[in-house]
């Protein structure tokens, strides 16, 4: 499928700078194989091909379906007596507390486990650390202060190496429900819970941690079935964790797939009020999908623990009263205004030094003063996928840096950055496969970095072109139809660790190419008697704009994915460009 230099339909190099990387050969003969076995469309095939999926396996994978997938809560060590804690406590009415971290998944964590105690009629306190004073996960003073007032504190997506905050909640019992990866020792709670625990086989790593609490929600109401008593049905929960595993970045495979899946449908239904007051606010007036939860309704949750009040999305995602949630939801949209300038300002200066230092080395970084440490993960996802590389951008505020990193497919950057901790390169560091933070001096910056670098190297993230762009195969404009959409939707959802497919359609005539917007490009293509809209986002930031909007009537090659434009009663296909090329 890629001529001898590699290149698909020869694009060595294309208006974005990129070249274009095909299906290897046994992936395109899997794919044919495919479809005739299935009577699938062709390009529905090349992406099961991709993914591993043959023939027999191709109607229970386009279904996923909890049942099915969701593994038994008791396969992860320590489930049974975090749950049945959590149970006595709500028994006794006890004085529950929940420790979250201030991110999206922290945030839908503790939404779960409020919700879900809520139906039992106990409530909870809520305590979420501010980013700057307090920083991540427990810290003493503050479990030591809950402890003097509750029997249980439950840590969520935080706690696994909080050895000393945890010993601080003396008197009181601690259950940690996380996903960060684990050290050699546990801290003394009753129970930790964590599918990447040093001694777990790995088999659930990727699970967020609102997907660990909803397993551990799912153990404690068969707990109560076998006692006789009944809990919270627990499907209305599932826009929660679906939310929360698409903003963390956890892979979309195996039960986060179903999880996802249903919990898109959930969310649909717009039954949780902060979730319809945040759509609403954000103007999302079409069903949600994983793209909406990653780029629309995650950085405005977000935005609270970033710049603002760090508690606003957790109390969002938990409230039942639709007043408190729209004022919340106007809160956050207006922080999140906020943190898109401060961002802007960092992201321009990241992306300069980073660029001036290389993207084709298997670490791209920044570092600069008095960068705010709520917007470097945010910048360091634009690094990642500009450099297609590991990216870490760094703050400092004096000597003091504190640093957010994101991964790429196939690297564990967390367990790299965790190994800088053990070693002593840093002050302190963890995370899980796809992302990172960490903590360092001014001196340790440089030696940290490269030690990271050769890290980074040796799990392969120099052998991918920094500017390849990935595509399952070749289309043709008759071929784009709504039921191939269809079909392409069913192999979703897409996001980090399951790409959504990418196509290039070749030869076709640019009817049309006009300006929409500041730098958006709307185009009209041909081939055949058939016509195919197009939008490509943000193409006058780069030099494609010019170049396509230039060249009506002339023959491009174009590369993205499909979609549906809905409008004005009338559906239809249309490309989302990445890139084009001039044959």
């Amino acid at each position: 499928m890629a001529d001898d230099a590699g290149a698909f339909l020869g694009v060595t190099r294309s208006l974005t700078g990129r070249r274009w990387v095909g299906p290897d050969d046994a992936t395109a003969r899997a794919g044919l194989a495919l479809a005739q076995r299935t009577g699938h469309p062709p390009a529905l095939c090349a992406v099961l091909a991709r993914r591993g999926v043959d023939a027999d396996a191709a109607p229970a994978f386009l279904e996923p379906t909890l049942k099915a997938l969701l593994p038994d809560p008791r396969a992860l060590r320590d489930m049974e007596p975090a749950a049945a804690r959590v149970v006595a406590a709500v028994a006794a009415r006890e004085r529950i507390a929940i420790f979250a971290d201030y991110d999206v998944d922290g945030g839908a964590s503790a939404a779960l486990m409020i919700r879900w105690l809520r139906g039992m009629g106990v409530p909870a306190t809520l305590y979420v650390p501010d980013r700057i004073d307090e920083g991540y996960g427990p810290n003493e003073p503050a479990m030591a202060a809950l402890a003097a007032d509750h029997d249980l504190i439950v840590c969520v997506d935080c706690g696994t190496l909080s050895h000393g905050p945890v010993a601080a909640a003396a008197g009181t019992d601690v259950v940690v429900l996380d996903h960060h990866l684990g050290g050699e020792t546990l801290p003394p709670a009753l129970a930790v819970v964590n599918p990447n625990r040093a001694d777990e086989s790995g088999d659930l790593g990727h699970l967020c941690a609102a997907g660990v609490v909803f397993l551990m929600l799912v153990e404690a109401n068969r707990q109560l079935r076998d006692a006789g008593k009944a809990g919270p049905d627990l499907m209305p929960l599932l826009d929660l964790v679906a939310l929360a595993t698409v903003a963390d970045v956890a892979p979309l495979v195996g039960v986060n797939r179903a999880l996802v899946r249903q919990g898109l449908r959930v969310m649909a239904a717009r039954r949780n009020p902060g979730l319809v007051a945040l759509a609403d606010r954000a103007r999302l007036d079409v069903a949600p999908t994983a793209y909406h939860l990653g780029y629309v309704l995650g950085p405005r949750i977000n935005a609270g623990g970033r710049i603002g009040a760090a508690d606003l999305g957790a109390r969002l995602l938990a409230t039942d009263d639709p007043a408190e949630a729209m004022a919340l939801a106007d809160r956050l949209e207006q922080l999140n205004a906020d943190r898109r300038a401060v961002e802007a300002a960092v992201r321009e200066a990241a992306l300069a030094q980073a660029e001036a230092r290389g993207f084709d080395a298997p670490l791209v970084w920044a570092a600069g003063d008095g960068w705010h440490p709520g917007v470097v993960g945010i910048v360091a996802a634009r690094l990642k996928e500009a450099a297609n590389r590991p990216a870490i951008v760094i703050g400092f505020e004096g000597d003091a840096g504190k640093g957010s990193g994101r991964s790429v497919a196939g690297i564990d950057l967390g367990a790299a950055v965790h190994r800088l901790s053990a070693e002593g390169l840093i002050g302190k560091g963890g995370g899980h496969r796809m992302a990172a933070g960490l903590s360092l001096s001014r001196d340790q910056l440089e030696p940290a970095m490269a030690r990271l670098s050769d890290l980074m190297s040796r799990q392969g993230a120099g052998a991918v072109g920094p500017r390849d762009l990935r595509l399952d195969g070749m289309l043709m404009p008759a071929g784009a139809t709504p039921d191939l959409v269809a079909g392409l939707e069913a192999a979703g959802p897409f996001g980090a660790g399951a790409p959504a497919p990418r196509f290039a359609l070749p030869d076709l005539v640019l009817r049309d190419a006009r300006r929409v917007g500041d730098n958006h490009l709307k185009l009209t293509l041909a081939q055949a008697g058939h016509t195919l809209d197009a939008i490509a986002f943000g193409a006058f930031d780069g030099p494609m704009g010019t170049a396509l909007e230039t060249r009506r009537g002339g023959t491009v090659h174009v590369a993205g994915r499909l979609d549906l434009n809905q409008w004005g009663g009338r559906t239809r296909v249309q490309i989302r460009l990445d890139d084009a090329a001039i044959p």
